[in-house]
């Protein structure tokens, strides 16, 4: 039976699934060879010096904010303000490569699979091994029982 708080958190989880669903379209958006920061500054035809100046910093940190940009190196701060003056909206956030609730499903096969492993050494130690048709079905119910009592251990290497 799965309770209230985990009905709860599946809705959560269902919910963000959703609002992360609109940002998939971004994860096959590739940056520009020379960043984002140089892209659209060259794209508005403003120089080193201009964007220095709105920023409020010397010409040479202009080269180094954007060598930043694509080591990584740019904090979420400075990207956020370079935005704001190049008349942008800097944009953060994590893009799921399947979904939420999927992301827990695999975690939940990887644990039950290595419980598994476990009990079967154990069963085939006494002659009490599975078909695999059982296997199957033990391992589904165990996935579920994982995914629907949430244990803290789920994500323990």
């Amino acid at each position: 039976m799965i309770s209230m708080k985990m009905k709860q958190k599946k809705w959560v989880q269902e919910q963000l699934d959703e609002t992360l669903k609109q940002f998939s379209t971004l994860a096959a958006v590739n940056r520009p060879l020379k960043g984002w920061i140089r892209a659209i500054r060259d794209a508005l035809g403003m120089n080193n010096r201009q964007l220095a100046q709105r920023l409020g910093v010397s010409n040479s940190r202009i080269p180094r904010i954007e060598k930043d940009e694509i080591t990584g190196g740019l904090t979420l701060k400075t990207m956020n303000r370079v935005a704001d003056e190049l008349d942008c909206i800097f944009v953060y956030g994590f893009v799921p490569r399947t979904s939420l609730q999927e992301t827990i499903r695999n975690q939940a096969v990887s644990v039950a699979k290595k419980r598994m492993k476990k009990l079967m050494h154990t069963m085939e130690l006494e002659d009490q091994g599975l078909s695999s048709n059982e296997n199957k079905k033990v391992l589904d119910s165990l996935v579920e029982e994982i995914i629907n009592s949430s244990p803290a251990t789920l994500w323990e290497i």
